[in-house]
């Protein structure tokens, strides 16, 4: 019988060989990729890597603590702006403007944490909706920020490496990435993720048995903040140019489906639903160019709408994704791989 002794099992990040084995054959995979795919596919991987950040940190935010938000584009923004401000205007080097931004939004996050305490639901949605509204509209009217013509990432290097293409930058990104999502784990599994699961499943009994409920929610808030910043930076990189009207609603409405679609408190949930509609964004911007679907729906618009509105058809898409999934799988990506593995274990029975 596999018995627990003490708490530091449940960080522990190989349970067993074969959860050892897995994890090497994903590096080994990871490191192997750019030199397989064409340069498109690594850039493809790194826009999903990005979203990635974003969601796993989203998730602790909602799937963990409970707590509603759609005003992640405006971190996200934070962490964009901040990073190359901090490289252009204060002469930081990468690895330090980096993170340094990431905590500016994690300050800000914490701050938008604090109305948490008092409001719920689609109150505190409409809050985290005015607060990314807000920071689009203060980044576009600064002429710090470059206003509406936006900024240019300078060149990214790091000691005597130069990142000049989309593959060097690739293993910069998964080598985060990875760390990323590793910290997220841990964080679920220590005390400070139990407060949060507690928190989320009932938040008077939890301040009961003594969970501080300022510290836990506005904490939670500047962790998911941190990742958004982080990835926002991140993101600098990989379009080389940014402008405030790439973070919109519409992103922060992305990213929370992301979290939904793969499944609520669930690390890998996260990773399965920013990998698949980051796929479908990138996939569906060029729906016209799709053999014969492409004809179908050029014609379609040309006599019912208008051709405009074919560009758009993935969040018709994506809409269409969330809502099959909370009627049929509640538990998103993640509740389906639970019953694929619940069939395997007790087949042929």
């Amino acid at each position: 019988m596999d018995m627990k002794r003490d708490y530091y099992e449940d960080v522990q990040f190989f349970t067993s060989g074969v959860v050892l084995f897995w994890f090497v054959m994903l590096i080994l995979f990871l490191l192997a990729y750019p030199l397989m795919v064409k340069n498109y596919h690594v850039y493809v991987a790194n826009y999903i890597a990005i979203n990635i950040i974003v969601a796993t940190g989203l998730n602790l935010l909602v799937g963990y603590t409970g707590q509603i938000s759609l005003g992640h584009a405006g971190f996200f923004a934070i962490g964009s702006y901040g990073t190359i401000i901090l490289m252009t205007k204060a002469g930081f080097p990468f690895l330090l403007a980096l993170p340094a931004a990431a905590l500016i939004a994690a300050l800000f996050g914490f701050l938008l944490g604090l109305p948490s305490l008092r409001l719920e639901g689609p109150y505190l949605a409409i809050a985290t909706l005015g607060f990314g509204l807000t920071i689009t509209q203060v980044i576009g009217r600064l002429d710090l920020f470059g206003g509406r013509e936006g900024l240019h990432a300078p060149d990214l290097t790091i000691g005597s490496w130069h990142l000049d293409t989309d593959v060097e930058f690739y293993y910069l990104l998964m080598t985060l990435t990875v760390l990323l999502i590793a910290a997220a784990r841990n964080i679920v599994r220590t005390r400070v993720g139990r407060a949060f699961i507690a928190i989320r499943d009932a938040d008077l009994a939890a301040e009961t048995m003594g969970v501080n409920l300022v510290f836990y929610k506005t904490l939670s808030f500047a962790v998911s903040a941190f990742y958004a910043g982080m990835a926002g930076g991140l993101y600098a990189f990989v379009l080389r140019f940014i402008e405030p009207e790439i973070f919109t609603l519409m992103m922060s409405i992305m990213f929370l489906a992301m979290v939904v679609v793969g499944g609520l408190g669930s690390i890998m949930g996260a990773i399965a639903g920013a990998g698949l509609l980051s796929w479908l964004d990138l996939q569906l911007r060029n729906i016209l160019e799709i053999p014969y679907l492409g004809t179908w729906l050029e014609t379609l618009s040309k006599s019912w709408f208008s051709i405009t509105g074919v560009s758009n058809i993935q969040f018709i898409v994506f809409g269409l994704i969330m809502v099959l999934i909370m009627l049929f799988e509640p538990l998103g990506i993640y509740g389906v791989w639970i019953r694929i593995k619940k069939y395997w274990r007790t087949w042929p029975f």
